[in-house]
């Protein structure tokens, strides 16, 4: 008997220091969403409007005419409080004293929201970092631990329905 607790213990140990479960970006996309975005013909990013861009220089939280499904909230209620890790690219937004970034988009490819339309709001998710990062390239890919929550959020660049309070975040390897 005694030589099945000290195992069973470590195992228990082990799994409560775990780390978080890895999510991919299509998880956060309800069933519907999943299956009109890969039915969704190539959009075409060739002029300043296409590209997120308005005439007048400023930027569009989504160009106006896309299908449906590229300003979708929709969310999937399982996730909301869920421990997880997402890898993704930053798009920064704010910084404290230092320099370092305390809030920032994560985003599934890089230069959304900046140089290319932003992907749905389901697909855009708000990092609160209170200890900050350092986010040199907007094009160096990040790992974020933390609780996931069905949250609205926007400003000038997008809107997100998911925001994520980080645990740890780090450059991703």
């Amino acid at each position: 008997m005694r030589s099945l607790v000290i195992p069973l213990l470590l195992s228990l140990s082990l799994t409560l220091h775990a780390a978080p479960a890895e999510l991919d970006w299509l998880e956060l996309l309800p069933p519907e969403d999943l299956a009109a975005l890969e039915a969704m013909p190539e959009i075409e990013h060739n002029t300043p409007e296409a590209a997120g861009f308005s005439s007048e220089g400023g930027f569009l939280k989504q160009a106006p005419g896309l299908p449906e499904v590229m300003y979708s909230t929709r969310t999937v209620a399982e996730l909301d409080g869920r421990e997880v890790r997402l890898a993704g690219y930053p798009v920064p937004l704010e910084s404290d004293e230092q320099g370092r970034f305390i809030e920032f988009f994560l985003v599934p490819y890089p230069g959304a929201c900046i140089h290319v339309p932003p992907p749905p709001p389901n697909q855009i998710v708000l990092v609160r970092h209170p200890r900050g990062i350092r986010i040199d390239d907007i094009y160096a890919p990040l790992e974020v631990d933390g609780r996931l929550r069905i949250e609205t959020a926007g400003n000038a660049l997008a809107d997100a329905a998911y925001a994520l309070n980080a645990d740890a975040v780090r450059l991703y390897e």
